[in-house]
């Protein structure tokens, strides 16, 4: 559907095309893909984990064509990882490997392992640094070379001495049984880009759908959770972010072959967070006792925000009734979507001239027969 009554039909619209590839060239500046990924790293891995393709540089070009746009962004990455064939499936990823950059824990103060601070916007204050806009490429030369002989003197881990393996918190509230079990799944996961979404959905599912859902709307939505249009408030047991290894069986591998015969394809950066939420359940003895339920999270990139509202809507998605719309699988699910979202609220920009019209006439027409009524 198209806008038939603009004229020049085909010729309006590749003249609209052209016109927004000018507004992209118009500064006469060339932004190469290399300085999207150096300076806008978070952007990057945004489009990646809302694409659903970890492809930094596809990522990066994205970027550029849509001129920023996150949206558009991810519509291009998905559109692309559309043409893609899919060749193997990786390993189930062990995320107590991770190698740890940062780990911290609210709900104890001294874990096993030490609390680790990493690179974190928490404590800043916030102010606009206007000397930024003046930076050149000799000061940022310099800048990196003072802070790396700073670092050099801490006992801060950095990339690439990450710590390779730190315990979970919650293998000591496992220790004393105070974490509910729940049912196991060992179902084969169901992969949403491949089967349309339908519900109930299992939690393979949900948390596909939360991990690649609109960071804000994920974000949102959680946060509508914790205010009370929810029964979710939870404490961070666990947040750590780091880098997991991505391995493959070799050809013709056997079922369970040795780890060690897998192929290496790279790490990749994800978050992970584990919420603590206090609930009521009944034990063997019938008796209610209270116990804490789990809320996972974990995202492709460094979004700490969202892997903590992934593992608050994670929680609430399990709840036996539905009170709150953070609590409805299909409320959440559908309208976290992004690409979804921007799909079907642009469609309204397209021509809706007959529907209008129908509208239109039904209310004049409405119009006017309480007009002859009053008349009467």
């Amino acid at each position: 559907m198209g806008y038939v009554a603009v004229t020049g039909g085909e010729q309006a619209i590749a003249t609209s095309l052209d016109l927004i590839e000018r507004k992209r060239v118009a500064g006469g500046l060339a932004l190469d893909v290399d300085t999207i990924l150096s300076c806008l790293p978070e952007l990057v891995q945004q489009v990646e984990s809302e694409g659903s393709l970890w492809a930094p540089e596809v990522a990066a070009t994205a970027v550029k064509q849509a001129c920023g746009s996150v949206e558009e962004a991810v519509f291009l990455m998905r559109a692309y990882r559309s043409t893609l064939e899919r060749l193997y499936t990786s390993r189930v990823i062990d995320t107590d490997e991770m190698r740890v950059d940062r780990r911290i824990s609210a709900a104890f103060k001294d874990i096993e392992g030490g609390q680790i601070l990493g690179a974190t916007r928490d404590y800043s204050h916030r102010l606009i640094e206007f000397e930024l806009a003046d930076e050149t490429q000799a000061s940022v030369r310099d800048r990196a070379r003072e802070l790396a002989e700073r670092l050099a003197d801490t006992a801060v881990p950095t990339a690439p001495d990450a710590l390779a393996r730190v315990p979970r918190v919650l293998t000591y509230l496992r220790s004393i049984d105070m974490v509910r079990d729940w049912p196991v799944d060992n179902t084969e996961p169901v992969d949403i880009t491949k089967t349309p979404l339908s519900f109930p959905a299992p939690r393979s599912v949900i948390l596909q759908a939360l991990s690649r859902g609109l960071t804000q709307a994920v974000i949102a939505i959680g946060y509508a959770a914790i205010r009370g249009f929810g029964l979710s408030h939870p404490t961070v047991g666990e947040l750590r972010r780091g880098s997991v290894a991505v391995e493959i069986d070799a050809p013709g591998a056997v079922a369970d072959a040795p780890a060690e015969d897998a192929y290496y394809l790279g790490s990749i950066p994800v978050t992970e967070v584990e919420s603590l939420i206090v609930a009521d359940e009944v034990d063997e003895q019938g008796e209610h006792r209270s116990a804490l339920d789990v809320g996972y999270g974990l995202v492709v990139g460094t979004d700490e925000s969202k892997a903590i509202a992934m593992s608050v809507l994670d929680h609430s998605l399990r709840a036996d009734d539905v009170r709150f719309p953070t609590q409805d699988q299909e409320f959440v699910l559908y309208h976290i979507d992004g690409v979804e979202a921007t799909g079907f609220i642009s469609h309204l920009k397209l021509p809706h001239y007959v529907t209008f019209q129908s509208k239109l006439d039904s209310a004049l027409r409405s119009v006017a027969e309480k007009g002859g009524e009053a008349d009467a």
